[in-house]
């Protein structure tokens, strides 16, 4: 009798619970943070470069944030992200500082600064190890945008309709190329050409274009380059892109520490992730490609283009205390590495 009273008392207190959950108003699930970011990538380049920090993050956000990803030009024109990002019409970016005319002191340095790196691990080793993470911080405090991390990419080289064998060569080559590459390069000829990333590759069949000195053999395969230009000239200009991650400081600010710390993560990952991609597809390309004929320049005649590069430096270093601070940076790192030798510098 005392258990069957128990069971009836358990009984009739849990049914009691269960009309009162019934009659509770329903708790409504917050909807989620949502993020609008353009990449300086078109689609077919995107896919590697951008996609994986955007997929792995939105699946590990776990519904609390979610960011939509655009590709180059999509929302504005890759020249004006930086100004639609203080702006607030894009939440996030990733690009190069010469690409979206940052208006700071080291824009300029960003994209291919020429010779300022020999390899992809460069640009990790000069942010982090050499200072220049505090420099880029710095130059974007107060513009409403902030400043996150870079990664190294693919090396500069040219990929052309004309074959290239001498410096001569480069004269009168129409070339799409970054704003400062192509400041660069202008003494020697090239006419730097500025177009939508997506309309290079019909600019080099209509003839508006010669070809690119804007990336790597993995990105020429990857997109369609290597279908519509003939030679790749191994000498280059650059030895990795230099690219960041901004954000609209304002809505940085808003995220809960939990969720900055996972944006953090998510990127360097896919730093990691572009590192073996782009390291792995310019050796294999080179030895397996069968689009693009390998040509290059002899050292000693090409040396003329990297003597070029120091005068270069030191013209830049004038313009400001700023730049002379990162040319100093160049300089001290690329002075180890040739101390160091092969694998780092010169032999």
């Amino acid at each position: 009798m005392i258990k069957r009273r128990q069971f009836l008392t358990k009984a009739g207190v849990a049914g009691a619970a269960a009309s009162t959950a019934l009659a509770a108003p329903p708790v409504l699930a917050q909807e989620p943070i949502r993020w609008r970011m353009q990449t300086y990538a078109g689609a077919t380049l995107g896919q590697f470069v951008t996609q994986p920090f955007v997929d792995a993050f939105n699946k590990a956000a776990n519904g609390e944030m979610v960011i939509e990803l655009f590709f180059a030009d999509q929302i504005v024109p890759t020249g004006e992200l930086f100004r639609a990002m203080q702006a607030g019409t894009i939440d996030a970016v990733h690009s190069d500082d010469d690409s979206m005319a940052s208006p700071v002191e080291v824009g300029l340095f960003g994209g291919y600064f020429p010779f300022a790196t020999r390899s992809i691990l460069d640009v990790p080793v000069l942010f982090e190890q050499y200072g220049l993470a505090d420099i880029w911080r710095e130059a974007y405090n107060g513009t409403g945008v902030v400043w996150l991390s870079a990664a190294g990419q693919d090396p500069c080289n040219f990929n052309t309709k004309k074959e290239i064998t001498s410096i001569e060569d480069l004269s009168g080559l129409k070339l799409y190329t970054f704003p400062t590459a192509g400041r660069f390069l202008t003494q020697f000829g090239v006419v730097p050409v500025s177009i939508p990333y997506e309309d290079a590759e019909v600019a080099v069949q209509t003839g508006e274009l010669d070809g690119m000195a804007w990336s790597g053999i993995t990105e020429d395969y990857t997109v369609g380059w290597a279908d519509v230009t003939d030679y790749f000239l191994t000498n280059n200009i650059s030895g990795a892109w230099i690219g960041s991650w901004f954000a609209n400081e304002e809505k940085w600010n808003q995220l809960p520490d939990h969720l900055k710390q996972l944006y953090m993560s998510c990127m360097e990952a896919g730093h990691t992730y572009r590192n073996q991609w782009y390291w792995g597809g310019e050796a294999k390309l080179r030895a397996t490609g069968d689009k693009l004929k390998l040509r290059n320049v002899p050292a000693a005649e090409w040396k003329q283009v990297e003597d070029a590069a120091k005068v270069f430096w030191d013209e830049v270093a004038a313009e400001s205390e700023t730049k002379a601070k990162v040319i100093s940076i160049f300089k001290e790192y690329n002075s180890v590495i040739n101390s160091a030798g092969f694998p780092y510098g010169e032999s």
